[in-house]
């Protein structure tokens, strides 16, 4: 997982931190007679808690930093500060004061109590548990305390699962956990980026992205997310900008491991990919194939540019008229992302081309629905269309002719066939047999009467419906002219 860099995130708390009067012991005791300074700081605070009162935040802080300017050695100004800084989610700069409170007066219950949220809120559960601890060996009852202690050892835990569920690629179980951590540490980069980066293994980059921004946004050094943000660019397919990303990371931290390998991953991806493009252009489909398949072993988790490479592949494939192969990758393509129309589409044609036409429809259905343009309407009534003309008798297939035959070629073969299937010529033939032949022979007929007529042609060819009656008298006067063929 990510390792990044624990800073602050503004996030006020829902209620303000309690202040400190007479909580804290001063170093210097009060006097009958009390100096000019510390009057002068004691009203400096008073102002303070009554703007903090207001929740005017801003303005407290600039009252407690006049009382420690005046009074440097009182932990209790440190303390109310430290209060502020947190209210205005400015938790590394709380974690000072809260220390340097507890360092004053190491009795301070509430110095202890804040210092250990602010480590919690940072993210830093161990540090938290320790700061709880000596709270508790002061004030064992504190009951703040005790469910702090709790949530910080919580938090803990769920580092532990989250760091055993990353190394499974269980990636939403590590969502949950940090997010559950979050709730105890708001302020906590390290745990961001490491939902950031699960979120883009799980290709869930417009969140990715956001969180990888919002800490760019304050820290734009940041190694980690700017990894994030690249990696979010490289799965989908953006791997010209996922580079910069990447390089850019590299220059913030250049043993980023895991910025390297995805670098290394989006430069290698790429250069395969367009040396594939080339070669199919120039008309190498060969090399283009062998091109787009080492280029689908550099990165099995790149969903999207694999789905592209697959594509790519079955059109080369399609090109060779390797079409099951190309039928194949255009299925591994919509896989891995089942919004790809262009998949969708060259696999449709390779069913045409293949005669699978009720596979072909569903996939022109599917395009349609998504994209209701006139092309793609005309290539679902076209693969519609041949689907009901493979239902019915195939009248070139009985004569055995292409369907682009001339009428000579038609009628040679209608003698030819029509010789071979004559039941004269079956008579020895047992039962079941002349049964059989007669049938073809009637086929056969039937096949002459609709090719030979020229409308009746062109009515079959664009899959209208014939006239069942006038197509039967045609078949028993062929038949007729039949059994009189040289003499049968």
């Amino acid at each position: 997982m990510a390792a990044a860099a624990e800073c602050d995130v503004v996030m006020a708390e829902t209620e303000p931190e309690l202040l400190d009067d007479e909580e804290a012991k001063s170093p210097t005791p009060l006097t009958s007679h009390p100096s000019v300074p510390l009057l002068e700081a004691e009203s400096f605070k008073e102002q303070g808690n009554a703007y903090y009162a207001k929740k005017d935040y801003n303005e407290a802080y600039n009252y407690y930093t006049k009382a420690i300017d005046m009074c440097p050695k009182n932990a209790s100004y440190y303390g109310n500060r430290a209060a502020t800084l947190m209210m205005l989610g400015k938790f590394r700069e709380a974690l000072g004061d809260a220390q340097q409170s507890v360092r004053l007066d190491d009795s301070f219950v509430r110095g202890h109590l804040r210092e250990g949220k602010c480590h919690l809120s940072l993210g830093n559960a161990m540090a938290a548990c320790r700061s709880f601890q000596r709270a508790l060996e002061l004030d064992h009852r504190n009951a703040q305390a005790h469910q702090e202690f709790k949530n910080a050892n919580a938090v803990i835990e769920y580092e532990k699962i989250a760091e055993t569920d990353f190394e499974k690629r269980d990636f939403r179980k590590v969502v949950f956990c940090m997010d559950r951590a979050l709730e105890y540490a708001p302020a906590c980069h390290r745990f961001k980026i490491i939902k950031a980066e699960c979120l883009a293994m799980l290709g869930r980059h417009p969140e990715a992205q956001s969180v990888a921004s919002d800490i760019l946004r304050m820290d734009s050094t940041n190694a980690d997310a700017l990894y994030v943000r690249g990696l979010c660019l490289y799965y989908e397919d953006c791997i010209e900008k996922a580079v910069q990303f990447f390089v850019q990371a590299l220059r913030m931290a250049p043993d980023h491991e895991k910025a390297c390998v995805a670098c290394r991953n989006a430069k290698a991806l790429k250069a395969k990919k367009e040396d594939g493009n080339k070669a199919f252009k120039e008309g190498n489909y060969k090399l283009a194939y062998e091109l787009y398949t080492e280029a689908l072993g550099i990165d099995p988790n790149n969903i999207k540019t694999n789905a592209k490479l697959y594509c790519n592949r079955g059109t080369v494939n399609s090109k060779l008229r390797k079409l099951d192969d190309a039928i194949e990758d255009c299925t591994n393509a919509v896989k891995l992302d089942d919004t790809y129309i262009k998949a969708y589409l060259r696999r449709a044609q390779c069913y045409m081309d293949t005669e699978q036409y009720e596979e072909a429809v569903r996939d022109y259905e599917k395009v349609y629905q998504t994209e209701k343009t006139k092309e793609h309407k005309q290539l679902l009534k076209n693969a519609q269309l041949e689907l009901k003309k493979s239902k019915r008798k195939d009248y070139y297939k009985i004569l055995g002719v292409d369907k682009n035959a001339s009428e000579d070629e038609i009628k040679k073969a209608y003698r030819k066939r029509a010789l071979m299937h004559h039941p004269d010529r079956h008579s020895g033939a047992s039962a079941e047999v002349q049964k059989e032949e007669e049938k073809k022979f009637k086929e056969v007929g039937e096949a002459f009467t609709i090719l030979s007529d020229p409308k009746k042609k062109t009515r079959y060819d664009s899959g209208q419906d014939l006239d069942e009656e006038g197509m039967n008298m045609g078949v028993e006067k062929n038949c007729k002219q039949s059994k009189a063929v040289e003499g049968i």
